[in-house]
């Protein structure tokens, strides 16, 4: 016992890197809830399962209700299942850590993901749905031809809906063990049953209801999740401790307050006390190459993933776009300056708190500044969190090994209510190896890093293989795996670090994809036809339009270009315009708002432009 005690410990130590020492000090204050939080935990696990009955019928029907939704979703519903999904438990624990150690600036970490994310609002989301498949992984065979199609259509799926998927599993889990810990004071050896217990739960809505129920639990945990993260940032904020806004600032060096990094010379990112500083080399990776160049989970350079599973799930492709465009500003505007509140306040509350504790620092605030009520509800908050993220992988990952795996190469005239039982199957299986993989998991911070830099140059070819021809199978399969050969030369033999090994990495892997791509031969014509007939994608197409009698639309490119640009300085300004009320600065509120305006208006317009020449 004393030995899985050890092994449970260096787990959590690994993941998150955690003074237990200090763990055990606040171990006797840990939160205790009273009645009237049980209650309110009670209803909303009824709710849930309600929901999850309610849509079993309809999600039994077939596979393209089971995990598409029929593809009926309205834009509202879809785009807030993306936001709840990308909230995880440990969300706001990883922002507190970065404000704590960067101040607000540290956000950038993320924050420099609006711009691929815009990205795939103008220039995919409109295509993903109209190529009318089940999954990512099937546009393989939707672009591409050929027996090397298919295998990367097989291990894409397995790579994808298993490994990947479990990891990702495995990550969000183990952040929702701490969390559990310090709610409840749950010894080492119990940890995992009562993650079971809860994996269980979220197991069986998820495979009675796909993704109807996954989709609508999103938006009724997403509501619950953001007022409990409202609700704490006022009770933090207006505590005696703390005075306000105006007490906060008092109280804060003025560095920690900073929007925007500092930039200097040199490669990495370093921290001098609040202040968050780019080298220009981190700063040009961050800005200038990785939201194209890099495929990484959940950010994947022209949509995919779950992202891309609810632009298919769309009711059609205005509704498509307009869900992406919803989740990318309720994801960067909406759901931050919460948590930065708070974040900013456990500087001054908890100022003991070490290097490696500082994301527990949210945690502490619950605990000390939530009344009887609240705190079931914050509970509630954090476990709405983690449910919609792994109700969205099980059915997604689900989804590839059906349709990808399953119905493509071992049985492939199966009914489709069979077909509907073996996802729900699937989706157990999948559950069941989550909880285990995550008790093996000692290594996964390393596996998680290796992932994102065997990534780099990959991305640029998921980008163009929609808007030129010339792309062909060998193309993709050579950038998959062209990073995992330049990662071991540069990382683990020139011994280089990010972004030095990153920028090579993307370079060469560039340079053999294009060459492989020139000297094979272009994808089946007979194929390319099919897939522009039914896509009609912009970009470089020969002579496709006229063979397919699909002309392209009048400045198609151009117009998505000016939403592109226009719509990422919109968010940005509402991003920090909402920062600037929260502080009062009001100079810098009437010209962020001005320049929200201008982009917003410009966005708008080329609508209206739009329309008038494709009359």
């Amino acid at each position: 016992m004393r030995k899985r005690k050890k092994e449970c410990i260096s787990v959590f130590h690994n993941f998150f890197p955690f003074n237990f020492n200090y763990f055990c000090r606040v171990k006797q204050t840990a939160m205790t809830l009273v009645l009237l939080d049980w209650i309110i935990i009670g209803i909303f696990l009824c709710i849930t399962i309600f929901i999850g009955i309610r849509f079993s019928g309809r999600a039994g029907k077939n596979l393209s209700e089971f995990f598409l939704s029929g593809r009926s979703l309205p834009w509202y519903l879809a785009g807030v299942s993306m936001v709840a999904t990308t909230f995880a438990a440990d969300t706001p624990l990883t922002v507190t850590e970065l404000v704590n150690k960067n101040g607000i600036s540290g956000n950038w970490l993320w924050w420099n993901m609006l711009i691929g994310g815009m990205l795939t609002t103008f220039f995919f989301a409109t295509l993903w749905r109209r190529a009318n498949i089940l999954t990512e992984v099937e546009f393989i065979e939707l672009r591409y031809s050929g027996k090397a199609a298919s295998f990367l259509r097989g291990f894409k799926s397995v790579y994808l809906g298993l490994f990947m998927n479990i990891i990702i599993m495995g990550w969000v889990n183990l952040a929702f063990m701490t969390i559990l810990k310090i709610f409840f004071n749950i010894p080492d050896q119990l940890i995992y049953l009562y993650l079971s217990a809860i994996m269980l739960f979220v197991v069986i809505y998820s495979s009675m209801s796909g993704l109807w129920g996954v989709v609508v639990n999103d938006m009724v945990q997403f509501i619950i999740a953001m007022t409990g993260c409202i609700v704490l940032a006022i009770f933090v904020l207006h505590s005696d401790k703390i005075g306000g806004i105006e007490g906060l600032k008092s109280k804060l060096d003025p560095e920690a307050l900073r929007f925007f990094p500092v930039i200097q010379r040199g490669n990495e990112a370093k921290q001098l006390g609040n202040v968050f500083t780019l080298g220009i080399g981190t700063f040009l990776a961050y800005i200038g190459i990785q939201w194209w160049a890099s495929w990484y989970p959940g950010a994947e350079p022209g949509g995919g993933g779950y992202i891309a599973q609810r632009m298919m799930s769309a009711k059609n492709e205005k509704h498509s776009l307009f869900a992406t465009l919803f989740f990318q500003v309720a994801h960067y505007c909406i759901r931050p300056w919460p948590w930065i509140i708070v974040a900013l306040a456990t500087i001054v509350l908890y100022p003991e708190l070490g290097v490696d504790d500082k994301r527990m620092g949210y945690v502490l605030a619950m605990r000390d500044f939530l009344p009887p009520g609240w705190k079931g509800l914050m509970l509630i908050a954090f476990t709405s969190a983690y449910m919609s993220t792994i109700s969205t992988q099980l059915n997604w990952g689900s989804s590839y090994l059906v349709n990808d795996l399953y119905l493509r190469f071992l049985s492939k005239n199966k009914s489709q209510k069979s077909m509907v039982l073996v996802s729900r199957f699937v989706t157990v299986i999948l559950g069941i190896l989550a909880v285990a993989a995550t008790t093996q998991m000692t290594t996964i911070e390393g596996v998680w890093h290796f992932v994102i830099e065997c990534g780099a140059g990959l991305g640029l070819v998921l980008i163009l293989r929609w808007y030129w021809w010339r792309i062909n199978v060998w193309s993709e399969i050579s950038a998959t795996i062209a990073p995992f050969i330049f990662y071991a030369i540069f990382k683990l033999g020139f011994h280089l670090q990010f972004p030095v090994s990153f920028f090579y990495t993307v370079l060469f892997t560039t340079i053999v994809w294009l060459l492989i791509t020139f000297l094979t031969k272009a994808e089946n014509e007979e194929v390319l036809l099919h897939f522009y007939s039914r896509v009609k994608p912009l970009g470089k197409w020969k002579d496709f339009p006229l063979k397919t009698n699909h002309p392209k639309e009048k400045f198609g490119i151009q117009i998505s270009l000016i939403r592109w640009i226009s719509a990422v300085i919109f968010t940005y300004s509402i991003l920090f315009a909402t920062g600037k009320l929260i502080f009062h600065e009001w100079r810098e509120l009437l010209i962020l708002a001005s320049i929200s305006l201008l982009s917003g208006a410009l966005f708008a317009f080329t609508f209206k432009f739009e329309k008038k020449i494709n009359k």
